[in-house]
């Protein structure tokens, strides 16, 4: 390997994407791929120890970093793509950042620009497009790829940076693209066939609400499936023309009419908003930082719908009281409590209900909306037929209402400010800086919040079915997913429940409150992830006593001595290290090379007194 070539430290969660460009730059005697990590909080250490080598050398220099917005959404403890970008130039302004990321909509990659990152280029480049671009960046110099979908949004560059032609560009110019799309002329056919069978489905009024969602979820994917399809096969390399007055996609509203659409109103705030085919995350392109109180909601809200499509497993190493439900049930349960908190936040609207008022009501908020749920996920008149007669099944859970709310729902953080925010639209406040309601990291926050909320609330149905019927036939049968179903397992995982809630009150939480932070739950296109946020906490540190206080102190007390005992431990195996080769060894050695040449010696004197003695 060359000394001059350039160091790279990829990063993305997905291991087959690593490999591939680390096999691809191999090729090439100047780049150099000195480590890789899954997520930020990795990363991060990697560069603060200046990542040591095999040999033993000096620490090597990091000169490119590759990143993926995407990276550290599923992991457990992941930091965000964007949260790294803002500490990757905060801390390391002279190591250059390229954003190689399937991440392409315009909102991810303008907060990509406002935390710093001036690189971007989307994965898929050509091998030659992609080298040329490392290089070009960690030479010094910007690049960002020509996106279709960011010429109405991305400042324009400077001539300083390289601009290379989209994918598309030259597909378009080849025949075999032409072909292909006619090739796929069926399959676009049967699309917008099945989407209009869906279309026509959502006409029936008897459609309960969990039905309208499944269809309405449907025909999203099936309508990104084809937008995915004209993108990859599309003749026209030009972008379209740009909408001005459209300020919301009404048309996925049932209630949609010329009549009350935006541009009727004259609101021109937002222009049409969509849902990533890949990872179901918000697309949007804000013009105005201010939403109405319907396009804020309905957007969180129909983006999280989107994203109850799937099983969910959990990704976490957390056990959660919902993990026991069948995937069908889960989405049941998740989609429920969707349901249930607009029909909360809508009678708090119209009962007027005031901002400062939020915060003495929020426990009786989450109360009222845990009770509806239990009853309409259960069924009001729901029984079990048990040894000992029938039992309504609602009322025995209901009575777990103080147990319920002082275990997991008064420890949901930031309500009244997430439904302060949904329903005045007031800031965010995210690292002690205010967001207004519309900006992309107030909607992430929002919509990380929102997550969080729906999962405490269904862990919270679920805790007092496995408190009370945990091992009857007939609830395992109707809610059990088939892993859980012997009695056995059904023990071992209301085990560990016991004993998150045991180290989470003793160890988990007062952590938390000392480093100043909480944990969300959220969903990912993979499943169900685990994200930190800041929170100012004092108040609750200043009140804890017993072993939680002795928790904080002992933290403390190791933030001020292991850095001191590392040091002394150093310093001294430095010495240990050197007694034992400088002295010691240079000792042994000096002793062994004097036997070797006494023996030698000997040896030569022997044979020297033999030859004489031949001799006469």
């Amino acid at each position: 390997m060359s000394e001059r070539s350039l160091k790279l430290l990829l990063i993305d969660d997905d291991p087959i994407f690593r490999i591939g460009l680390r096999t691809v730059c191999e090729q090439f005697p100047d780049l150099q791929v000195v480590a890789e990590a899954a997520e930020g909080s990795e990363a991060l250490r990697l560069l603060e120890e200046r990542i040591k080598q095999e040999t033993g050398k000096p620490a090597a220099q990091v000169d490119l970093v590759i990143l993926e917005l995407g990276s550290g959404l599923s992991a457990p403890v992941g930091m965000p793509g964007l949260t790294l970008c803002d500490r990757l130039t905060t801390q390391y302004p002279e190591v250059s950042v390229l954003v190689v990321s399937a991440f392409t909509d315009p909102p991810a990659l303008a907060a990509a620009r406002r935390a710093g990152v001036k690189n971007f280029c989307p994965k898929g480049t050509a091998t030659a497009e992609l080298i040329a671009a490392i290089r070009h960046v960690a030479g010094g110099g910007t690049y960002w790829s020509d996106v279709k979908s960011l010429r109405s949004l991305v400042p324009r560059q400077s001539s300083a940076e390289v601009r290379m032609p989209a994918k598309s560009d030259a597909r378009a110019k080849r025949p075999l693209a032409n072909l292909l799309r006619t090739l796929s002329l069926p399959g676009l056919r049967q699309i917008d066939s099945t989407i209009e069978g869906l279309t026509a489905q959502l006409q029936n009024p008897a459609l309960t609400d969990l039905d309208r969602a499944v269809l309405l979820g449907r025909r999203r994917e099936l309508r990104a499936a084809r937008w995915l399809v004209n993108q990859v096969l599309a003749p026209n390399p030009l972008p379209p023309a740009p909408q001005p007055t459209s300020a919301y996609d009404w048309s996925e509203r049932e209630d949609f009419s010329p009549q009350n659409s935006p541009e009727a109103s004259g609101q021109t705030s937002l222009q049409p908003i969509g849902l990533d085919p890949e990872a179901g995350r918000l697309q949007r392109q804000t013009i105005g930082l201010e939403m109405s109180y319907r396009a804020l909601r309905s957007e969180l809200f129909e983006a999280t719908l989107a994203k109850l499509n799937s099983s969910l497993p959990n990704l976490t190493s957390v056990t959660l009281e919902i993990d026991i439900l069948r995937a069908e049930k889960k989405q049941e349960l998740l989609s429920i409590i969707l349901r249930q908190l607009e029909e909360v936040l809508d009678e708090l609207r119209f009962s007027e209900v005031q901002t400062e008022q939020l915060s003495e009501k929020q426990n009786a908020i989450v109360r009222d909306l845990w009770e509806r749920v239990t009853t309409d996920f259960f069924g009001k008149y729901y029984t079990l037929l048990l040894p000992g007669g029938e039992v309504e099944v609602v009322p025995v859970f209901l009575q777990e209402e103080a147990v319920v709310q002082s275990a997991i729902l008064n420890k949901i953080p930031q309500i009244a400010e997430l439904i302060a925010h949904l329903l005045f639209q007031t800031p965010l406040k995210i690292d002690n800086l205010a967001y207004p309601a519309g900006s992309t990291e107030a909607l992430l926050r929002a919509e990380a919040l929102l997550h969080n909320l729906v999962i405490q609330v269904a862990n919270a149905v679920v805790q007092p079915l496995l408190n009370y019927f945990p091992d009857v036939e007939e609830v395992k049968q109707s809610f059990y997913d088939r892993r859980w179903i012997s009695t056995r397992s059904i023990e071992k995982f209301r085990n560990n429940l016991s004993w998150k809630y045991r180290l989470e009150k003793y160890f988990g939480e007062p952590t938390a409150i000392f480093e100043s932070r909480y944990w969300l739950f959220l969903f990912t296109y993979r499943g169900i992830g685990k994200i930190p946020i800041y929170a100012p906490r004092r108040e609750e540190l200043m009140q804890l006593s017993g072993i939680p206080l002795a928790v904080t102190l002992v933290l403390e007390s190791r933030d001020a001595v292991a850095p001191r005992l590392r040091s002394a431990v150093a310093f001294a195996g430095n010495g240990v290290v050197y007694v034992l080769t400088q002295v010691i060894g240079r000792g042994l050695g000096l002793i062994g090379r004097g036997i070797i040449q006494g023996i030698g010696s000997s040896w030569q004197e022997s044979k020297f007194n033999k030859s004489s003695q031949r001799q006469k």
